[in-house]
């Protein structure tokens, strides 16, 4: 724990939007922690290993402030898209191009997918379908990177997935969305899953897509949806 947050750090909140700050039993999220977790920088790495079926949403790049998908760019760059691609790869950049602006493609996009856990609109999206495949929307778990610095998280007990330690909240499923509701700076939550572990959803701050495990019949309701732009991944799949 740091004892010494730096300076201009909020306090850690007693609740996060809606979503509860769980300062006590951390036991929700075992099933995510210790022997048998994925490799850091897989799909598994970042939701969890053992679902059925697993799924990719890319985070969508804009042009003028709308959404523009990885396939209409790729098809501009003369790339093409695949469950692995990732975004430097598509608008053919270095690796560590670090979302530089002169990036952009006149008429065709002005601005990078979005970086870090899952975007507001895209979350929003995803609320309706992630309904559909649980009986327990109502008593949702979530996790949060207690490296975002905005706020003093490191007094709280945290969670360990490969790579990051996680501060656990806990709300309803339609609450995913509402820490922007109220700040619109605040990052959502990197994981979600209901109590019933029926899916989860994973994402990170250095990543511009977002992973669903689940099962077959969710993922396969994900890839149906015409309002999001969703490949068919493997768990050990590296992520991006």
């Amino acid at each position: 724990m740091n004892d010494h947050p730096l300076a201009g750090q909020d306090p850690a909140p007693e609740r996060y939007g809606r979503l509860r700050v769980q300062t006590g039993d951390l036991s929700p999220a075992d099933w995510l922690t210790g022997p048998g977790q994925g490799t850091f920088g897989t799909v598994a790495g970042v939701t969890a290993p053992g679902s059925a079926a697993y799924a990719r949403i890319l985070h969508p790049a804009h042009l003028d402030e709308r959404p523009v998908r990885w396939s209409a760019v790729a098809a501009a760059h003369g790339a093409r898209v695949t469950p692995v691609t990732r975004w430097h790869e598509v608008i053919g950049a270095d690796q560590d191009y670090v979302n530089r602006s002169d990036h952009g493609l006149l008429g065709v996009w002005d601005e990078h997918p979005g970086e870090g856990p899952t975007p507001p609109d895209v979350a929003r999206a995803l609320l309706p379908v992630l309904a559909r495949h649980t009986g327990t929307q109502d008593r949702c778990w979530f996790g949060l990177w207690s490296g975002y610095g905005r706020r003093d998280w490191g007094r709280l007990r945290t969670f360990a997935t490969p790579g990051r330690d996680e501060i656990l909240l806990a709300g309803r499923l339609a609450d995913a969305v509402a820490p922007v509701a109220l700040d619109e700076f605040a990052e959502l939550p990197d994981l979600w899953w209901p109590q019933d572990r029926a899916w989860i959803v994973g994402g990170d701050v250095d990543l511009v897509s977002t992973y669903v495990g689940g099962s077959p019949e969710l993922i396969a309701d994900l890839l149906a949806a015409a309002d999001r732009e969703v490949q068919p991944v493997s768990p050990g799949d590296l992520v991006g």
